[in-house]
């Protein structure tokens, strides 16, 4: 880990906590705004969604404060639609997970060959978000947008 920018990995490391964070609020009020007959299966998924993020967030800020960083008390901006149907919910989560992946790739980048379980940590999470983009992008499947 000599080679390691450590002011740059623990800035990164931040934006994963507040992005992870936001993911916590966006899908904890998704599973509050779903309606519809398929409510209570996209409840549990919301709900599910938001322990991760929440689990996610922390595992972030342990290693940031292993580093020796010092984690955020912010969250990443979370745009409200105010349309709550299912596409846009399932649209909108998909984006934010297509977010993820992209700042975990940029750590990734920067910790490669630099840190062997810090490169391990990011490909994993890479791993995780993309599975929850498939899974996304298979719910999507059977939902049309509402006219607004």
């Amino acid at each position: 880990m000599q080679d390691l920018n450590l002011e740059k990995s623990c800035n990164i490391l931040n934006r994963i906590m507040e992005l992870e964070l936001a993911g916590v609020v966006r899908y904890t009020h998704y599973a509050l705004m779903v309606t519809g007959p398929y409510r209570q299966p996209l409840v549990d998924f919301m709900k599910s969604q938001a322990a991760e993020s929440l689990t996610h967030a922390q595992q972030a800020g342990e290693l940031l404060t292993g580093l020796g960083g010092h984690p955020s008390q912010k969250i990443a901006s979370i745009e409200e639609s105010h349309l709550h149907d299912i596409f846009t919910i399932l649209e909108e989560s998909l984006a934010h997970e297509k977010s993820a992946i992209a700042v975990y790739r940029e750590l990734l980048s920067e910790v490669s060959d630099k840190s062997i379980y810090l490169e391990e940590y990011a490909r994993q999470m890479i791993g995780q978000e993309e599975l929850h983009t498939l899974e996304l992008q298979k719910m999507l499947r059977d939902y049309q947008p509402k006219e607004h």
